[in-house]
């Protein structure tokens, strides 16, 4: 079964999403701690030529991270750059928008490049490209989609059409485009007489993000424990798909974490090692710089030789790791050592395996392929916290080195 199941206590928010009775996703918001996505006036405060970047407060405890790349107009990107100096300067007020959130010592990142997501679509104002869901397949909808986009589009403002555009009426589409303009202008008038720092546009929690994101294409049950959250939903479901709304089940004040056994499956998820349903199993050591996950056999020994028991180890390795990075939120740069193979196509047989797998995953992923050493080599979009650095801190005896020295 596939369920979204939201626990609502008083200081914050969590989010577990399960597919085929295994947990795959999990999110906590503390209460008035979330920026991702937000819009703030700023103040540039730093400029550095040497890192093409500049930092920006936006009234948050650490300045916001401006690359150059998210200041330059798009059509620019391939041209003779000019420098971050000759963009912004020390003292100026910008609006800009949240992209990644604080990372360990790092602020937040932020872009000029603004989108506003809405239920069918997400304005692109600095884009006049028109795009569609790569999740809609039916060619003819595609089709449609981007004439009707062309149809209803203003000011050379683009759009990319969601999931759940598919089949929406163009009135509908062309409404919602409308209060997505119009958002937009508001957010424009705000650059030259609000003080700064300021927040001027705040995202939706992550409940209703979840809600619009996933549950509105989600094969299964959502289940929430809070009346009060439970309505919200309800009136937002409304607006987008009210036949959704009969696989919303409120169980007001339930520990519905404990009933489907969630809490035990994030304990494990906070461990290094993750045994595989073979007796094989992985070692996931994250560090600032990078993950490198570890397959080995273990205590399974196989039925016929010894690359058939190597190759269904790894198959079935692929398959969790690529659960494990979605459990953990792991991003940026992965290394996988996978068990060493001599046939060339059992290479390319686990390759495809994983990038399958990888195909589930809403954050965007990249196998580079194996290296030379054997290493698998990808990476993953960093955009929130590891799910570790909600529940660990750093040991003050050995500074996160996991040993200490000895006298």
């Amino acid at each position: 079964m596939n369920y979204i199941l939201i626990d609502v206590k008083k200081d914050k928010n969590s989010i577990a999403i399960v597919e085929e009775d295994r947990l795959v996703e999990f999110y906590i918001e503390k209460h008035n701690e979330k920026i991702l996505g937000n819009i703030y006036r700023g103040k540039v405060v730093n400029v550095l030529p040497g890192m093409e970047a500049a930092f920006v407060d936006i009234g948050e405890k650490k300045n916001a991270y401006l690359y150059i790349k998210d200041v330059l107009p798009r059509e620019r990107y391939h041209e003779d750059k000019p420098s971050i100096e000759d963009l912004v300067k020390v003292g100026d007020d910008i609006i800009v928008q949240v992209i990644k959130e604080a990372i360990g010592t790092k602020g937040p990142k932020v872009t000029e490049h603004i989108t506003i997501p809405s239920n069918y679509m997400v304005l692109t104002p600095y884009s006049s490209k028109v795009s569609i869901s790569r999740k809609i397949a039916d060619k003819d909808e595609v089709k449609r989609l981007l004439k009707v986009g062309e149809n209803i589009k203003r000011e050379e403002i683009g759009m990319i059409f969601r999931t759940a555009s598919e089949n929406i009426e163009e009135a509908k589409l062309e409404e919602e485009l409308n209060f997505l303009i119009d958002l937009y202008r508001k957010i424009e008038r705000e650059r030259n007489f609000s003080p700064s720092p300021k927040l001027i546009y705040k995202e939706m929690d992550s409940i209703n993000k979840i809600v619009r994101d996933i549950f509105i294409n989600f094969q299964g049950k959502l289940i929430i424990n809070n009346t009060d959250k439970y309505r919200d939903i309800l009136d937002l479901i409304e607006g987008i798909d009210p036949n959704a709304i009969e696989n919303i089940e409120l169980r007001d004040g339930e520990d519905i974490f404990k009933t489907y056994n969630i809490t035990d499956e994030i304990k494990k998820a906070l461990g290094r090692k993750v045994f595989l349903r073979s007796g094989g199993y992985l070692v996931i050591d994250e560090t600032e710089a990078l993950t490198s996950i570890d397959v080995n056999t273990g205590k399974y020994i196989g039925k016929i030789d010894l690359e058939s028991t190597v190759l269904k180890t790894n198959l079935e390795a692929a398959e969790e790791l690529a659960r494990q990075l979605r459990l953990r939120n792991i991003g940026g740069i992965v290394i996988i050592d996978f068990i060493a193979m001599k046939n060339k196509e059992d290479e390319e047989l686990l390759l495809n395996s994983l990038e399958e797998e990888l195909k589930k995953d809403r954050r965007k992923t990249s196998v580079m392929g194996i290296t030379k050493l054997g290493l698998v080599e990808m990476t993953r979009k960093k955009v929130r916290n590891r799910l570790s650095w909600n529940y660990f801190k750093v040991c003050p005896h050995c500074d996160g080195k996991g040993k200490i020295l000895i006298d």
